[in-house]
Parts: structure tokens; sequence; C-alpha cells
């Protein structure tokens, strides 16, 4: 298998729902004019809480913002708030070069996520319909090099061509990885709304432009928020976006998806629809380690497929909507070796 460094830098806000109105415009300029923009790695998520962004240096335009405004540049305000690191992104492949589907979380689970844990290694994931992303803290690559040499062929992408990372034999400065602290145990509901992995040619993206705007900035009725403690069965709000280096991918609720034109969104031909499992009671923050490993390493040793999708302040996974009630139980299970 390789495992590809991508060129992206990508940078991590969290944009307050009361401050949309002051970033609509740059937004809807990075969602349907990347060229001009310029930017190849954007995803936008609604939450509950927030919308997440994830965006390389092109959207971000840098930490300077004393420079002149640019079109898609995102201001500071009272209502973003920017991760301090930088973040790099990963994504494994065959040796043949096709990406490792989504639903695929768990196939990495024990090659990538769990040793990347075991080295203290905090780690984001994307799921997107084509593929997943690891994003890692920049500071952090030496180590996830160290880590995963002996597991994969590593490739850097310099100008668009992967470039063979040497291997460092040696452990020096490197230490064994160690038992830490144990992981805390954080809460897991399950929303009932039923979810839609779906896709979008590029060129078809202006004839949903106007559903897409509204759903995304205007259409905010109040969520029936998932109780606090325990698996809740209330529907919450999630909508996730991406737009990455000329593929899209959009998550969204069954209701929602049928404000959309049916024959523009592209789904698996078995039109399968999933399940929520989101983790997290208070916000997570980017040091602890091994938040996606508690949760992708249980699914995968119980052969579920999931798509995972980190946001500033919560994780989430998507399972197969009729395997819910393993998934519950597998983790619920976790959740109590954890924490006796």
């Amino acid at each position: 298998m390789e495992l590809h460094i991508l060129e992206h830098r990508v940078r991590v806000l969290s944009l307050a729902r009361p401050g949309l109105w002051l970033y609509t415009h740059p937004l809807i300029k990075l969602l349907f004019l990347p060229r001009r923009s310029r930017c190849k790695f954007f995803s936008l998520t609604e939450t509950p809480e927030d919308y997440t962004l994830m965006v390389d240096e092109e959207g971000f335009k840098g930490p300077d913002w004393a420079c002149a405004p640019c079109p898609t540049e995102l201001p500071p305000s009272e209502f973003l708030q920017v991760a301090e690191a930088t973040w790099l992104v990963l994504n494994v492949s065959s040796h043949s070069g096709a990406a490792v589907q989504a639903a695929g979380v768990t196939k990495i689970a024990r090659s990538v996520i769990a040793p990347l844990a075991e080295h203290h290694v905090s780690v984001l994931m994307l799921s997107t319909y084509q593929t997943d992303f690891i994003l890692v803290r920049e500071q952090d690559l030496s180590v996830v090099i160290h880590t995963l040499a002996q597991e994969f062929d590593i490739y850097r992408e310099v100008g668009g061509e992967p470039v063979p990372v040497a291997r460092d034999d040696s452990s020096n400065g490197f230490p064994r990885a160690q038992h830490g602290p144990s992981p805390t145990v954080h809460p897991i509901q399950s929303p009932e709304n039923r979810f839609c992995v779906l896709t979008l040619d590029p060129e078809t993206l202006p004839a949903i432009a106007t559903t897409l705007i509204d759903v995304l900035f205007y259409s905010h009725s109040p969520p029936k928020e998932a109780a606090s403690g325990g698996p809740g069965s209330s529907s919450i709000t999630f909508f996730a976006f991406s737009l990455i280096e000329g593929y899209i991918s959009i998550v969204m609720d069954a209701e929602t998806q049928k404000k959309f034109p049916s024959d523009l969104l592209l789904t698996s031909s078995s039109g399968e629809l999933w399940r929520m499992v989101r983790i997290g009671g208070q916000p997570l923050g980017f040091d602890e380690c091994g938040i996606v490993a508690q949760i992708a390493g249980p699914l995968a040793a119980a052969d579920i497929s999931a798509y995972y999708i980190s946001t500033f302040n919560f994780d989430h996974a998507l399972v197969p909507e009729d395997g819910i009630g393993s998934v519950i139980k597998v983790l619920q299970h976790r959740q109590e070796g954890l924490g006796s």
C-alpha cells in the first residue's frame, strides 16, 4: 500500500452561527468559484453548534490578515475561531494508484489510525464519497513518517508528482510506542436522521446552486438536538460539503435530499442510507490522541464500514443504517472496557 502526503496545507476553523451573515459571500465564492480562489481543498460542515471549515492556504489566505483585502479572504472576527496548527493531508492508495474507498475508515484503522494513536499523534478525519483523508499536524510529520514507513511506501506530492520519501531506519529521537494514560471515554449519541452520501459532477454544480445556498445559509429551522446523555433518538442538523481537487462529496439527511433534483445527485448503486454516531459530550479539542481509534478500531474488528467526519468540536461516524444497533452495542462495550 502507498501513503501519499498531499500538497495541501490546511487550516481548521469554526464559524459561529450568529456570524454566518458576515462570511456568506466569501463562502459562496469558495463553493462555486474555486478557480478564482485557487482553493483546491475546501470542506464545510454544518452541525448544531457551528460551521467547521477545512480550507487550504489559498482559501484561507494565510494568518496575515493585515494584507490588502482579496476576494476570498476570511476576515477575523469574534465569530471565527482558527485552530493554531497547520494540518497536512494524507491519503492511502493501492499500488495501482486507486484510493482506498470511503466507507473505509475501518480499512485503515489498524494500519494508520491505531499506530498513530500509539505514538501520540492527533488526527482529524474527513471521509468523502471518493476516499478518506487523514489530517495530521505539520509538526508531527516526522513522527508520522517514522511510524508508518514499515507498513507503507510513502510519497510526498510535489508539483503534482509523487516523490518517494526516504526511509530512515534509525530510531534515534523517536521513542517506541508507550502506553500513555487511559483514553478519555467520550459519550456517544445516535440521532435518528437517515443520511445519504452523495457526489455530483462539478459541471452540474450551478444547477443546484440556489438549493445549496438555501440549505446552507438560509434554511435554519431549530434542530431537535439529541439528548446529551447516551445514544439519543432525536434528529440533529448536519450537512457536509467538500470540494477537493475537483471532486465533490455531500452528506445530508434523507429529508434534505428531497429538496434537490434527484437526477443530479449520484450515490452508490445500492442507494444505501447511513446512521450517525456522534462522539463527544463536550468539545473534544485537538490535542487528545486516539479519539478516532476508539471508534474505528472496534468497528474494524466487527467488520463494519464507516465514514468518519471530524469537526471543530465533535466527531461523527456514519455507519450502514441496518447495522446501527450492532454498532451501538460494539461501542458501548468498548466504552465499558475503557471505563473499568
